[in-house]
């Protein structure tokens, strides 16, 4: 899975929309079918709008149901070429563009679904080295910011806590909040920071979250407050090796 949540398939980069409908013309660019068989055709086609009209029936009775609003399951964007379409319709296009293309792409939508670990494995094979040495330190910092929220709900912590613990982190390493590296650095206010952010700056955010974690279990630290203050302690300690370390570098001398 691509950084913006995109599908995969052939090494290709298959665009969803926020409510995961996909782009029926990266299919049909993706297949190098020929024009007759753009995803415009195809939703004219008998056999399309039979499956078009039935999908859009169970969409909006269980939207109903579920007081959700109702969306169409297939649409273009005004202004944008293309057509996106919901999962159904986009196996149902695939397969009319290739049987093979339909059952590859109704594996991976499926896998990616299911949250199938294997999938991103695949992806990563392919990938370069920078990107499979930042999709490693990105889990590893992932996996431990579970750790250090599960410690912070079993000390008391509730509510807006866990953003100020976070900040405090954010603090002491780069001398902002979330907030105020978002602003720095030019990053939407809905964006996931930490998937702007370098191998680096994800290692020193792991590490802190990971002492401040034993600092609050040791100490027996309890309630928002306390985790705040514990969480800064020791991602203070990690900004003072980093500057330590920065502070005593030396480039190697050269003679002659």
């Amino acid at each position: 899975m691509s950084a913006n949540n995109a599908l995969i398939v052939r090494g290709i980069t298959i665009t969803e929309d926020s409510a995961g409908y996909i782009l029926l013309d990266d299919l049909w660019k993706l297949s190098r079918a020929r024009d007759s068989k753009a995803p415009k055709y195809w939703r004219r086609s008998q056999s399309a709008k039979s499956l078009i009209e039935e999908l859009q029936k169970q969409v909006t009775n269980s939207n109903l149901r579920a007081n959700k609003s109702i969306k169409p399951v297939i649409y273009s964007k005004r202004g944008q070429s293309g057509t996106f379409g919901h999962p159904i319709l986009a196996a149902a296009y695939a397969g009319h563009l290739s049987p093979k293309l339909e059952i590859e792409v109704r594996e991976v939508w499926l896998r990616y679904r299911a949250g199938d670990a294997t999938l991103a494995d695949d992806i990563l094979q392919r990938a370069t080295k920078e990107a499979n040495l930042w999709a490693g330190k990105r889990a590893m910092a992932r996996a431990q910011r579970v750790i250090y929220t599960e410690v912070l709900k079993t000390h008391g912590v509730e509510g807006r806590g866990y953003g100020d613990c976070t900040n405090a982190v954010y603090e002491r390493l780069f001398d902002g909040k979330a907030s105020d590296l978002r602003r720095r650095r030019g990053i939407p206010a809905n964006a996931n920071l930490r998937d702007q952010m370098d191998v680096s700056e994800l290692s020193f955010i792991a590490a802190a979250e990971a002492l401040s974690a034993e600092r609050i279990t040791e100490e027996e630290r309890d309630g928002n407050t306390e985790c705040v203050a514990a969480s800064a302690k020791s991602a203070s300690s990690i900004r003072r090796a980093i500057d330590d370390d920065r502070r005593t570098r030396q480039k190697k001398l050269k003679f002659g």
